[in-house]
């Protein structure tokens, strides 16, 4: 070995450079079980029937179809349900945004008797599984009169039904902001409304921003709310449409793919664009809470 070649190794070694490249190795070859699935939709969704069942299997046809995209707006009314969903995740993403921070600073700045059991039964909903509430909830609406309707799947959002990890978040991030601040401010005569409005918002774009965008995923993927309240097709979510597409056409995994793609697509960029806001309020309340 020359020794040129001994000094680039040293400086290999001793400069942290090896571990580090054996780090990005790692997570380069980590991050293909995520993305390989990913690749493999939109691959499938571009192949005709022969490329589908070619043997041996091609990965990426010479001849892509577009026009699967193109088919899927024939089999389903896949912008009525692109608009559904929207219209359910917006508004849930809003209730859960005025009534799970009122919760939190509820429980965390302001004293009063009982607080801490409160906490504690909204952080004891984290424990009940969805199915276990699934029936009695059922019934409830089914009284109501509201089967069929967006209600059951947007009102609960506003009385924070269901959003205990993200009240926890909440409160958790206003712990960590100073009490002398909210004393002070209290001192200067104002009320508890204008210090949450004036004080407490301000300081938690990220964390606010980070449960809007957690629950703006989770609620576009929902698929057990909607085959539970939703009886008619025009009204069907993305989740729900792609089920019924999988059950009537089940065949056709080239559209069905294509179908999917177009699911997946807006959760995809939503995460690129919020990415920054969403890691910035994990790591806000994973290491101050």
């Amino acid at each position: 070995m020359s020794s040129a070649t001994s000094a680039f190794s040293r400086r290999f070694r001793t400069g942290g450079q090896y571990r580090r490249f054996v780090s990005h190795v790692l997570l380069s070859a980590f991050s293909l079980v995520f993305v390989t699935p990913i690749l493999w939709l939109l691959v499938t969704s571009i192949k005709s029937d022969k490329d589908l069942y070619a043997v041996p299997p091609v990965f990426f046809p010479k001849n892509p179809r577009w026009e699967n995209y193109a088919d899927v707006f024939k089999v389903i009314d896949f912008p009525g349900m692109t608009w559904n969903t929207f219209f359910v995740s917006a508004l849930s993403v809003i209730g859960v945004l005025i009534s799970a921070p009122l919760v939190a600073y509820a429980c965390s700045h302001i004293e009063w008797r009982g607080k801490n059991i409160v906490f504690a039964i909204v952080i004891g909903t984290l424990l009940l599984p969805y199915q276990v509430t699934m029936i009695p909830t059922y019934i409830i609406w089914g009284k109501l009169g509201l089967i069929g309707t967006y209600v059951p799947l947007i009102l609960p959002a506003f009385l924070s039904a269901g959003a205990g990890y993200y009240i926890f978040m909440l409160r958790q991030f206003f712990m960590t902001l100073p009490a002398s601040l909210i004393q002070a401010a209290k001192i200067d005569g104002a009320s508890e409304i204008r210090i949450y409005i004036q004080i407490l918002l301000p300081l938690s774009r990220p964390i606010i921003a980070t449960v809007g965008v957690l629950l703006f995923l989770a609620t576009w993927s929902d698929f057990l709310g909607p085959l539970l309240y939703l009886n008619s097709e025009k009204d069907y979510t993305l989740s729900l449409g792609l089920y019924a597409f999988m059950q009537t056409h089940y065949i056709m995994w080239e559209k069905l793919m294509a179908a999917a793609a177009m699911f997946t697509v807006p959760i995809i960029i939503l995460f690129f664009f919020a990415q920054k806001q969403l890691i910035e309020g994990i790591k806000l309340t994973g290491i101050k809470g």
